[in-house]
């Protein structure tokens, strides 16, 4: 049976990417060398890092501009400590917008750098929307919010406009839709969510921001130095880089982010709108802040749960319980998650709705 892979991350992939990073595993390059031993130094992995840091700027839109791309290791929260590192000066400030658990992850190593001021939160309510019309400190050194939170199921659908680096954790949308990304100075994201498997974090930052804090930074927490190294400062994640250089491969030639967008909102109309519809079920967040990538939904009466489970189960769903912070069901619907298993689940829920 086909399974229709929901979750939250590390998360789906194209098949033919499990299928490539698989002969490459074996074989790469003809090389007669397992991608897992050769050199990080050799000729044919140097081209890999090389395309997949150029492919980045290319779909992001960021030709010519002035930015850098970076494969890292260490997740993404590594980058909750190195982007105050980076960024925050000696006796600065930092500003945090708070929408989530990995916001208010950033926002605890924050800090231990400085002044961090937390200029809105949606704790109080369970992190159910994104707060709006809150004001960002001029004097700030930075700005920091979180686009998607992938507990939550919310997701922020416009950007603030600030006088400051702004600096954004996209790990869980990433890729998915359009954005004027050059309003961004630095973006992380780790790969597990939505471009690759877990050990690689993405970091795309605007060079012009960096060096600038009179702060002595560790070598392997300094963005300047990784840039000089051209993402090989130290042996770099060599396989997840890779199969996320064939996950970005089969997104341009899909048509690249304009293209993949459509197809997520066409999964996000199809999936809310059934749990709007559909009188056993309600939404977690609110209406206006629902993720594309993320739908959290709930029972309305928990006894059915049982069956709505078994049923989903046989269906060839994986993936679907809810995190425990908010409980319920979560589906992630990340790009390579085709239209038809949003379908198997919907169906799966009016079916369960004319047995009750």
């Amino acid at each position: 049976m086909k399974k229709h892979n929901y979750s939250a991350g590390p998360c789906i992939l194209p098949q033919e990417v499990f299928e490539k990073s698989a002969q490459a595993i074996l074989n790469f390059n003809d090389s007669g060398l397992s991608l897992l031993e050769i050199s990080h130094r050799s000729k044919d992995f140097v081209a890999v890092m090389d395309e997949a840091r150029a492919i980045v700027i290319e779909l992001l839109g960021l030709e010519g501009k002035g930015y850098q791309a970076l494969f890292l290791a260490g997740g993404a929260s590594l980058e909750f400590l190195m982007v105050p590192y980076n960024l925050m000066k000696e006796g600065g400030k930092a500003a945090y917008l708070d929408t989530g658990t990995w916001a208010s992850g950033a926002i605890k190593e924050a800090k231990l750098f400085g002044d961090t001021v937390v200029v809105a939160s949606s704790k109080e309510q369970n992190y159910n929307h994104i707060p709006k019309g809150y004001t960002v400190p001029s004097d700030a050194d930075y700005f920091h919010c979180t686009s998607n939170n992938t507990i939550f199921g919310t997701q922020m659908k416009e950007f603030p406009s600030v006088d400051m680096p702004l600096v954004c954790d996209m790990s869980s949308d990433i890729f998915s839709r359009e954005l004027d990304f050059s309003k961004f100075d630095l973006i992380y994201a780790g790969a597990q969510k939505n471009m690759g498997p877990a050990g690689t974090t993405l970091v795309v930052v605007k060079e012009e921001i960096l060096a600038k804090n009179n702060r002595i930074i560790p070598s392997m927490l300094d963005y300047t130095k990784h840039i000089k190294a051209e993402s090989m400062y130290n042996t770099p994640p060599v396989f997840p880089v890779y199969a996320s250089l064939l996950t970005l491969q089969w997104l341009k030639n899909l048509g690249g982010i304009a293209a993949i967008e459509k197809i997520n909102n066409a999964k996000a109309v199809l999936l809310y709108g059934e749990i709007d519809r559909n009188p056993l079920f309600k939404g977690a967040a609110a209406v206006e802040d629902r993720s594309n990538m993320n739908a959290t939904f709930l029972l309305n009466d928990e006894a059915h749960a049982a069956t709505f489970d078994a049923m989903w189960k046989a269906a060839g769903i994986s993936g679907l319980p809810g995190h425990r912070s908010v409980g319920g069901y979560r589906a992630s619907m990340y790009n390579a998650l085709p239209l038809e298993s949003v379908q198997v689940l919907v169906d799966v829920m009016k079916e369960l709705e004319k047995k009750i």
